[in-house]
């Protein structure tokens, strides 16, 4: 079994490091972020921290990389206050990998890859067609993390989309049944098979008695 103290992670070549690192905390969520500019450009790209913080109201937060360099997620959301969550799906690997490319805001990742935006109910961000779970998020607040100066963004959802086929009868949605892609790493795409759901759980009246 490979053991990597502190120091030896230190010394790493950057790239291994980058990709031993991102890829110890497990599965992590594939997400489009769809947003427009002031000017009404769209823009869509590829996140993979995008995490629950609560469900009344129902809050999700996902983390940005430093703003030392230009952010188009960033500035959009900032700029509109509205942005969609859309989870990426085996149809659309390839071409949600391809929005990390880094473009200028004047160039749509919608128009250099196959991805289609649609919009819904006057909703300004645009939506990823075809996406199994749609989110229309608005912008809560932010929280600066010094550690590495990096920005945890917490955002409202507004409305869901998400199939009729995919929700279970408790309101559970299964995406093992929408083909929901997700990341490991920074470049590993996996499609998830559910294989068990278990109740909700009590400590055990054998351990109470002692």
């Amino acid at each position: 079994m490979a053991e990597f103290s502190l120091d030896d992670i230190n010394k790493m070549h950057h790239l291994y490091r980058i990709n031993l690192i991102n890829s110890c905390s497990g599965y992590k969520s594939a997400n489009l972020i769809g947003t427009k500019d002031a000017l009404g450009s769209s823009n869509v790209a590829v996140f993979s921290s995008v995490t629950h913080l609560g469900s009344n109201p129902g809050l999700l937060g996902f983390f940005l990389r430093p703003t030392t360099v230009i952010r188009n997620t960033y500035d959009n959301i900032k700029t509109t206050g509205k942005y969609t969550l859309n989870h990426i799906h085996e149809g659309i690997l390839e071409d949600a990998h391809h929005t990390s490319a880094k473009y200028d805001a004047s160039i749509s990742e919608f128009d250099v890859t196959t991805l289609d935006e649609e919009y819904k109910d006057n909703f300004i961000a645009p939506f990823v067609k075809g996406c199994p779970v749609q989110l229309a998020m608005s912008y809560v607040e932010e929280y600066p993390i010094k550690a590495n100066n990096t920005i945890l963004l917490i955002g409202k959802i507004e409305k869901l989309y998400v199939p009729d086929e995919l929700i279970e009868k408790d309101g559970f949605i299964n995406l093992s049944k929408g083909k929901v892609a997700s990341i490991n790493g920074l470049d590993g795409y996996a499609i998830p098979e559910l294989k068990q759901r278990l109740e909700y759980q009590r400590p055990k009246k054998e351990a109470i008695k002692q």
